[in-house]
């Protein structure tokens, strides 16, 4: 599953690909349906995602909330 949410959040970018990052994490955050943690779990039973790249997300996202306070 390509997700350019987490592809963005792993470049190594300048000031201007964090607003690149907002502008995505805004449309995913419109366009997506359903259970967010349903979803995670599903894409871990199937293989998609490992637990591993599950916290590594988790420790950005901590990250990325106290940079956005």
């Amino acid at each position: 599953m390509n997700n350019p949410i987490f592809n963005a959040m792993m470049q190594n970018t300048p000031l201007g690909g964090m607003q690149n990052l907002i502008q995505q994490y805004r449309q995913f955050r419109e366009t997506f349906q359903g259970d967010p943690q349903q979803k995670i779990q599903e894409m871990l039973n199937s293989g998609q995602i490992t637990q591993d790249q599950i916290n590594q997300a988790r420790s950005m996202a901590t990250e990325f909330q106290k940079f956005m306070r």
